[in-house]
């Protein structure tokens, strides 16, 4: 399976749309995370909540979009956000 990656196409609070070339990849499932390396080093997980046409995802974010900019690449997980184990 090659790697689902998209661009971070707009930015409104909590929602964020992301466009993938449909011609070579398919659209990533409802729930699936993906995940967003940010100018300062932290990684920002979005997930998938609907799909809006026949390129584009809407998805919400899992903390803040302060410091994110359209054209940024968003890597598909290609799993729904999982929750870590602390011992």
């Amino acid at each position: 399976m090659s790697k689902k990656v998209g661009k971070v196409s707009q930015i409104i609070g909590p929602v964020v749309d992301v466009t993938f070339d449909s011609s070579t990849t398919e659209l990533p499932n409802i729930y699936d995370s993906l995940e967003v390396s940010k100018k300062d080093g932290s990684v920002l997980v979005l997930e998938v909540q609907s799909h809006v046409g026949e390129d584009m995802v809407r998805t919400i974010s899992m903390d803040s979009t302060d410091g994110l900019s359209r054209g940024e690449d968003v890597i598909s997980t290609g799993n729904p956000i999982l929750r870590k184990k602390f011992n």
